[in-house]
């Protein structure tokens, strides 16, 4: 019996692909499956991933027609899903031998918990060890919460039955649709965090996160608008904080920054804090 459903969304990445099925391979939990949907990849990431999967049953492969996007493949992926638990686990990326085991046994301990997660390590495109990002066990979805320091992340695992008490992933979000619908399952359930690393992020050239950091607070922002929207909540004055306030600060802090490197670098300061008179000098 299929304890777990592993959702891998593929968009050009089977060069990596061996790494992420030999780590579901070692898996300490053996009742899983595996779903992948290939969102129409350009280089030979099918062929590669069909040739691995091959002589495993719990590997089921699907394809899109034609690029539909990362939020429309992975709503079509929980859909596929035949088991009431299952994650997303890009195919790029490794678990942790013990992973599946862990969170599965957390969601069967708290049946009231829509969302399971834990802390992910930063990896270097070899699996090399970067940082540990740490994530949070979030209560409430207050103005405390809004994922701005990715409180929930990967390795996140949901209830099927819970989600789909949600209006589900927004296919129009082309980045950040997890900080979407993390924060809908913490609007119809409790969420639970595991404080253990979990899950290995690889960071390589053309990884999906890796997009300039502006269009990534920028689509941020977008599912938060939709956010206060569904729950009739301001976030205007957040917004004014987060962006407008913080823009004026940083220019300010812009200009004191150059008038202080400047005033260091005058010859006429440098000369009178010789002669004793600019004791302020030393510091600048």
């Amino acid at each position: 019996m299929t304890k777990i459903t592993v959702l891998i969304a593929n968009y050009n990445n089977g060069r990596f692909f061996k790494d992420c099925f030999d780590s579901l391979i070692k898996q300490t939990l053996v009742e899983w499956e595996a779903i992948i949907l290939d969102d129409a990849s350009t280089d030979d990431s099918l062929e590669v991933i069909r040739n691995i999967t091959r002589d495993d049953s719990r590997f089921t492969i699907y394809t899109n027609e034609s690029n539909k996007g990362i939020g429309y493949t992975k709503r079509r992926l929980i859909e596929l899903s035949t088991s009431e638990i299952c994650g997303f686990f890009d195919p790029d990326d490794v678990l942790i031998s013990s992973a599946l085991e862990i969170v599965f046994n957390a969601h069967i301990q708290n049946p009231e918990v829509g969302l399971v997660y834990s802390n992910f390590v930063y990896c270097d495109d070899q699996l090399n060890e970067v940082r540990v990002h740490k994530a949070a066990q979030i209560t409430a979805l207050d103005e405390k919460y809004l994922n701005f320091n990715a409180e929930i992340t990967s390795f996140a695992t949901l209830k099927k039955s819970i989600y789909q008490k949600t209006s589900g992933i927004d296919i129009s979000l082309k980045i950040a649709e997890d900080k979407d619908w993390y924060m809908k399952m913490c609007e119809v359930a409790p969420v639970k965090y595991i404080d253990e690393n979990l899950y290995l992020y690889r960071v390589h050239k053309g990884g999906i996160s890796n997009k300039s950091e502006d269009q990534a607070y920028f689509w941020h922002w977008l599912a938060l608008i939709k956010m206060s929207e569904r729950r009739g909540i301001s976030i205007e004055e957040l917004f004014l904080e987060s962006f407008v306030r913080r823009k004026v600060y940083n220019k300010e802090l812009t200009h004191n920054t150059n008038l202080k490197k400047e005033i260091k670098n005058s010859r006429w300061v440098k000369l009178g804090y010789k002669l004793g008179f600019c004791k302020f000098y030393k510091y600048l």
